[in-house]
């Protein structure tokens, strides 16, 4: 049992963490590679002594090697560097605006849930009618409309038009709203289509029409062997889409004046403040192996199958 635990556990964590050090590095070199921070901060304007003194302060005239394996080695140590802006540790600056982050986040993933499972679930029901037809036009509008369109869309709607909720701020709980319903229906409609296409597989199962045989009604087929079977393709998508919600938050926060880890990623790199942009790429790269992980591992759960070959093929 044991063997069988680490066989279907090891790999996965051993992946989440490559995936973590890749981006971290990728991050590190791309940063640099797109610009002097002491000419973005300091201005072209500024003399060549200035300059060299900025670079010299923050390790900049260090050759790149020797600069990533210290980042590297302070990582470890908790130590994410300070921001070039304002020499405040950058961690202390991003997780000021991660409560807000999450202010969105969190209601916008829960109504994803409760809108997108039921209407495919619905739709799966009804295959090939006019609400099947209706649900899945709907659910193609809603994730290839970009986030940033739909965004402005609802502010025309109901901040200008309507005038029923505030087109941005975090000062009261109106302006919740739009940024959440922005964030929530794309997220939906992903879910809606998924969750059909399983329900469809499942409903075509031999279980599923030997309980309808037997004389079970067929909300209790639907409810208790098709709908819990569905859910399972679904829980990993669902950390998928949790990565999805922290990229779309950057756009969304922006659109609706936000203040944000999104909003202030858009800050940071404009003005190339390496350790900022670091620590928000970190901390979204962290938040999307961990949610990935943790839906593989929900996913083995669920079905123990997929832990004894994954331990089988090891």
């Amino acid at each position: 049992m044991t063997a069988t635990i680490i066989g279907f556990v090891g790999p996965k964590v051993l992946r989440a963490a490559l995936s973590i050090l890749v981006v971290v590095t990728l991050t590190f070199v791309v940063l640099r590679a797109s610009g002097d921070p002491a000419l973005q901060i300091l201005g072209p304007s500024a003399r060549a002594a200035d300059l060299e003194a900025f670079r010299r302060h923050w390790g900049l005239d260090q050759p790149l090697s020797l600069q990533y394996l210290r980042y590297i080695q302070a990582a470890f140590h908790g130590d994410f560097g300070n921001s070039m802006l304002g020499g405040k540790p950058a961690l202390d600056i991003v997780l000021e605006r991660v409560p807000l982050t999450l202010a969105l986040m969190i209601p916008s993933l829960i109504l994803t849930m409760l809108i997108g499972i039921p209407v495919g679930a619905y739709a799966a029901m009804h295959r090939d009618s006019w609400v099947d037809r209706s649900v899945m036009m709907l659910t193609v509008l809603g994730f290839t409309v970009p986030s940033f369109v739909l965004g402005l869309l609802l502010i025309l709607i109901f901040s200008v038009t309507l005038g029923l909720f505030p087109s941005g701020g975090a000062d009261r709980a109106a302006g919740f709203v739009l940024p959440v319903l922005t964030l929530g229906i794309g997220g939906a409609a992903i879910i809606a289509r998924f969750t059909r296409s399983a329900m469809i597989e499942v409903l075509s199962q031999l279980y599923v029409v030997a309980a309808s045989a037997k004389g079970v009604t067929w909300r209790q087929v639907v409810r208790q062997h098709a709908l819990p079977n569905a859910i399972i393709p679904v829980l990993t998508l669902f950390g998928l889409m949790l990565g999805g919600q922290v990229a779309g938050a950057v756009l969304v926060e922006n659109v609706f004046g936000w203040p944000g880890i999104g909003q202030l990623l858009v800050v940071s790199v404009a003005n190339r403040d390496h350790a900022v942009v670091q620590v928000i790429l970190l901390l979204v790269t962290l938040t999307m192996t961990s949610a990935n992980l943790l839906m593989d591992l929900l996913y083995g759960v669920f079905d123990p199958r997929l832990r004894a070959s994954s331990a089988g093929s090891h």
